[in-house]
């Protein structure tokens, strides 16, 4: 199994910056010997653009949400079949950001995660618990919910085109970040739920990433426990140095 980096670069960046970030992390891994693979996930406008920078440099191109709809009279909504022409790879679905600020409900999260798989692109399915949850020991049933409502729902999943992430809700943004034994023992739940739903030899094969608050300080020791495959990472991936630097803590 690869450890997956992901960069998820949300609303910032014009398209110079944009476009100087992607050949700043393309020029920096390579001269790196790295032992993952690097996933970049700009706003939608400039995905096109990435997406011939990064042509066959090893550098895969995500969107960060795709409609719930394959098409039809939705304004300003993207589908995944837009995505997947434009070059997109994977899509992130179901980020606390998309759940606290615009209502995306779990039964919208599967609606798009179908339209994603039905495109061809893989799946960054996000889950996380708020400090509410946490303090109240309800972290792994929050976690399990969230997860199960796509995985009981879809039949189509499998190691290669699905990815969870976990991203404790408190930890966003915040400069808080779960310890690494406060992020294995969720991960270590995912895997154990994983296993359970779809069988040993592919609950192990599905990839679990760290987010929230991951850094180029924290990574090693976050990456270093047995169920954290890597990690999806916010305010960090918009600097290449510090982007690879939690690349080469894999």
């Amino acid at each position: 199994m690869q450890n997956l980096i992901a960069g998820n670069w949300k609303m910032n960046m014009c398209k110079k910056e944009a476009l100087s970030l992607a050949a700043e992390i393309h020029h920096l891994s390579q001269q790196q010997a790295l032992n993952c693979e690097l996933l970049v996930c700009p706003s939608f406008i400039w995905i096109a653009s990435l997406s011939e920078m990064l042509n066959n440099t090893g550098i895969a191109i995500g969107a960060q949400n795709c409609a719930a709809h394959a098409s039809g009279a939705f304004t300003g909504e993207v589908s995944a079949a837009m995505l997947a022409s434009a070059g997109v790879q994977y899509v992130i679905l179901g980020h606390s950001e998309r759940r606290a600020l615009y209502g995306d409900t779990d039964a919208i999260i599967l609606e798009k995660c179908q339209r994603a798989l039905e495109a061809g692109l893989k799946i960054i399915l996000c889950c996380g618990e708020t400090l509410d949850e946490r303090d109240s020991g309800n972290a792994e049933s929050v976690v399990a919910h969230q997860l199960r409502y796509v995985l009981d729902n879809l039949t189509t999943l499998n190691a290669d085109n699905l990815v969870i992430a976990y991203e404790p809700v408190w930890a966003i943004g915040t400069g808080r970040t779960a310890s690494p034994e406060q992020a294995e023992e969720i991960h270590d739940a995912i895997r154990t739920l994983l296993c359970n739903h779809f069988g040993n030899e592919m609950g192990n094969a599905i990839r679990l990433l760290y987010g929230g608050s991951c850094n180029a300080a924290n990574a090693a020791g976050l990456f270093a426990k047995a169920n954290i495959n890597g990690g999806l990472i916010g305010g960090a991936s918009l600097k290449a140095a510090d982007f690879l630097s939690i690349a080469q803590a894999c």
